[in-house]
């Protein structure tokens, strides 16, 4: 007896997610970087990517592509050809530039899917923020995010579990646990420095209110 295909049947109560990373890597534009085209105000190479958490370049993205068909990149309306398609994995594109701006990105998925696709944005970096960033040859800023399919088909389903790679490794790939847990602690680092600026500064507002009180009442 043959074995059953799969179909566009959605299974109901079930959800399926799938990790993905998103953002820019940038660094200074080198002699050997420059092609005839390129503008001489450009300071910069960079690329802004979705790939999968679970593997390096072409390893991820090819995990990726199993579910996403394709990913178009809204970039600066100052670049020709400003929106560009992406249809085969590595889900990227390469530019120069000077200036950080805001680029779109839509995620498509494969029709027989049957989902809607999705929107993210990025603010694309060049330049080193942090202290620690200084002295770093390329600067990265990447989010982390999920994909939940809710009900997915069947075709969706198998697709999905034809590899393994549902659980992110610890150690593994350019975002995971560990970073998270050091961006987390960072965050956390900043709120107590700026709560205590504030405290600070409330006790400086009380003691000069005070003290303009006192004056006011030796007069």
């Amino acid at each position: 007896m043959a074995p059953a295909q799969a179909s566009s049947k959605r299974i109901k109560t079930l959800s399926i997610s799938r990790p993905v990373i998103y953002g820019n890597s940038a660094r200074h534009l080198k002699d050997g970087d420059r092609k005839p085209d390129t503008p001489p105000e450009h300071t910069h190479k960079w690329s802004v990517f979705v790939r999968s958490p679970l593997g390096e370049g072409k390893a991820g993205d090819e995990d990726l592509s199993l579910y996403i068909k394709k990913v178009v990149f809204k970039l600066h309306d100052t670049y020709p050809n400003s929106t560009r398609s992406i249809e085969v994995p590595p889900f990227e594109v390469e530019e120069t530039g000077w200036g950080e701006f805001e680029i779109g990105i839509k995620i498509f998925f494969h029709n027989d899917a049957n989902e809607k696709n999705i929107s993210l944005y990025h603010h694309l970096r060049l330049h080193p923020y942090k202290e620690e960033d200084k002295d770093k040859d390329v600067i990265k800023s990447l989010q982390y995010d999920e994909i939940v399919f809710n009900e997915p088909t069947e075709l969706l389903f198998e697709r999905l579990t034809s590899k393994p790679g549902n659980i992110i490794p610890e150690k593994t790939g350019e975002f995971n646990k560990t970073l998270e847990r050091q961006e987390l602690q960072r965050i956390n680092n900043g709120l107590y420095t700026i709560n205590k600026q504030i405290d600070e500064l409330r006790k400086k507002i009380v003691e000069k209110s005070q003290g303009s009180i006192a004056n006011t009442i030796t007069r």
